[in-house]
C-alpha cells in the first residue's frame, strides 16, 4: 500500500512538473516564436487598385552600377571600406544617400503585416517594394515596448527607450520616449521611428559612456558595447544620411564596438547617428543584392522590417 502511495506521489510530481515546465516553454514560444499579426498592410500599389486610383508611375531616368545609382529624386553611392589585417580586420559598408523628398526613405514590414515574431530576410522584405536600397529596421518584432511610427502611422505607443525620429523635413534626432509623446512626434512630422539605439552622435557630439549599454531588460538580453556587426544611420544634413553595415564573426571582420561606431560615423560627418539592430541581422541590400555578409556566413536571418528606398 504504502509503495503504491509512493508511485501515486511520484506519477502526480512528474505530471505537475510537466505541467510546469509545458507552461513556461509555452510563454517562451509564445514570447518569442508564435507569430501575433495585428495589422497587415497593404502596400502602396495595391492600395491605389483597391481605391480605384491609377497606380501606374512614370518611368524614372536613373543611371547606375553595382556602387552606385542616380535618379532625379535620389543618390546612392556605396564603399567597401576593409581596415586592419587579422584577427583585427575590420569589413563595412557606407551608404551615401541623398533624397530631394525625405518620404523616399520608407519602412516596410516582414509579410506587409506589423506584429510581433513576423520575420521575412532583408532581400526579400526589399524585392517586395521593389526596393533600390534597404538595410534592416529595429526588429520591433522581438519585443512587445517601444513607439513605433512607419510612414508617418503610429503603430505602437509603449515608450519605454532611447528612439529615433526621421522627420517630413529630412531631419532625424534621438530622443527619450518616455519624455517626448508620439502625438508631439506626429504634429512635428514624423514619418520613421525606430526603438532601438544607443543614440552615438547628438547634436554633433559623439555620445558618452557607451560601454556598457542594455537596450532590453528581457529574457537574453546582454550587453552589446563589444565588436559586433553592426547596422546605424546618420545624418549629415537634412535629406543626406549616412548608413553604415558593420561585417562580423568571421575570419573577415571582427566587427566594431559601439565606441568605434560613434567614431566613424563623427569621422562621416553625421551631425546625428544611431545604432541599429546589429548582430546577425545587419544586412545591406542594393539594386537586387545582398552587398555586404550577413552572420559571417552570406546567409541572411529573418528580421521584423526594413528601411529602403524606393521610386514608387
Amino acid at each position: 500500500m504504502n509503495k503504491r502511495r509512493v508511485i501515486k506521489r511520484s506519477w502526480i510530481i512528474a505530471l505537475i512538473a510537466i505541467l510546469l515546465i509545458g507552461g513556461v516553454l509555452y510563454r517562451l514560444a509564445d514570447r518569442y516564436l508564435i507569430e501575433h499579426v495585428e495589422v497587415v498592410v497593404a502596400d502602396s500599389a495595391t492600395a491605389a487598385a483597391s481605391s480605384g486610383e491609377d497606380s501606374t508611375t512614370q518611368a524614372v531616368h536613373a543611371e547606375s552600377d553595382d556602387w552606385n545609382y542616380s535618379s532625379d529624386d535620389m543618390s546612392v553611392s556605396i564603399e567597401k571600406v576593409v581596415k586592419g589585417s587579422g584577427s583585427d580586420q575590420i569589413t563595412y559598408y557606407v551608404a551615401d544617400v541623398q533624397v530631394d523628398d525625405a518620404t523616399l526613405l520608407q519602412s516596410a514590414f516582414a509579410d506587409n503585416a506589423y506584429g510581433r515574431n513576423i520575420t521575412e530576410d532583408t532581400s526579400d522584405i526589399a524585392k517586395d517594394h521593389s526596393a533600390i536600397f534597404a538595410i534592416n529596421g529595429d526588429y520591433y518584432g522581438f519585443r512587445a515596448d517601444g513607439v513605433v511610427i512607419r510612414n508617418g502611422v503610429l503603430y505602437r505607443n509603449e515608450p519605454t527607450r532611447e528612439g529615433v525620429v526621421l522627420y517630413k523635413d529630412g531631419t532625424m534626432a534621438s530622443y527619450d520616449e518616455t519624455e517626448v509623446s508620439a502625438d508631439t512626434l506626429l504634429a512635428n512630422g514624423a514619418l520613421q521611428t525606430l526603438s532601438f539605439g544607443p543614440a552615438l552622435i547628438r547634436n554633433g557630439n559623439i555620445v558618452e559612456d557607451l560601454d556598457n549599454v542594455k537596450i532590453d531588460t528581457n529574457f537574453g538580453n546582454r550587453g552589446i558595447s563589444n565588436a559586433n556587426p553592426r547596422t546605424g544611420i546618420g545624418m549629415i544634413s537634412a535629406n543626406h544620411y549616412v548608413f553604415v553595415v558593420v561585417d562580423g564573426r568571421s575570419d573577415e571582420s571582427r566587427g566594431m564596438t559601439l565606441d568605434e561606431f560613434a567614431n566613424l560615423f563623427s569621422d562621416l560627418g553625421a551631425t546625428e547617428a544611431y545604432n541599429l539592430d546589429g548582430g546577425g541581422s545587419s544586412t545591406l541590400y542594393f539594386m537586387g543584392r545582398v552587398v555586404n555578409n550577413p552572420q559571417g556566413k552570406n546567409t541572411e536571418r529573418g528580421v521584423s522590417d526594413i528601411l529602403y528606398l524606393g521610386e514608387g
